[in-house]
């Protein structure tokens, strides 16, 4: 099936960049999606977003055990390139852990001293206080209906010269988003594109490095 391109304009400014006002990309059965031209992000429609419950229901059924050989290693791709440039002990704070926070299991494991938030399942107002070295978002950003003002936020949580460690799926190829995994979860919402994180890098101030496939780390300049 081919993707309906839709005509027309939709209004809003884009929630990402704050910049563009995104424009309907394509409708791929009930699914609405908007293209920002400024930050060329990808977004799911508001209207077409899941109730609350339903979305924490779809949470809940994730199954990210901390001693699971194969999970570690999909953290790995994060951890790795993260530690290699933070110092013994820093601290860190793991922003959308989830239910089973194997992220920071790891990081406490290599030395480093760990918080925990997530709307949902660690909803402890007091970390988001602190101020940290650095700051860790796996299988966050794409779940986030006002991506701008978090990543606001997660800035003034940084100390100078601190990083901030995503990883998400980058979207690339247009003919393969239909069918791409990544989509038909309900509860993402945002899909970036390396273009969309250096943009929001330079808006920022921040330095960006890709060190792998679809991980990207920000550096707080000090």
């Amino acid at each position: 099936m081919q993707i309906r391109q839709d005509k027309g304009q939709t209004g809003g400014q884009c929630p990402v960049c704050e910049q563009g006002m995104p424009g309907p990309f394509c409708s791929l059965g009930e699914r609405r999606y908007l293209r920002c031209p400024v930050c060329e992000a990808t977004l799911l429609h508001p209207e077409c977003r899941l109730p609350p419950d339903a979305e924490r229901a779809v949470y809940e059924l994730h199954d990210n055990q901390p001693d699971d050989p194969g999970y570690r290693s999909f953290l790995a791709r994060l951890t790795g390139p993260l530690l290699s440039r933070l110092p013994a002990g820093a601290r860190g704070l793991d922003f959308g852990c989830g239910p089973g926070p194997a992220l920071a299991q790891m990081m406490e494991e290599a030395g480093m001293e760990m918080s925990l938030y997530d709307p949902f399942f660690y909803p402890s107002e007091p970390v988001l206080s602190g101020r940290y070295d650095f700051i860790t978002c796996t299988e966050v950003v794409e779940h986030l209906y006002q991506p701008a003002g978090v990543f606001r936020q997660l800035d003034r949580l940084l100390r100078p010269g601190g990083w901030l460690g995503v990883m998400t799926c980058f979207q690339t190829d247009d003919a393969r988003f239909e069918h791409w995994h990544y989509r038909r979860d309900p509860t993402h919402v945002v899909f970036y594109r390396e273009a969309t994180f250096r943009r929001l890098a330079e808006q920022m101030g921040w330095q960006l490095e890709i060190p792998r496939k679809d991980v990207a780390l920000f550096r707080k300049r000090g």
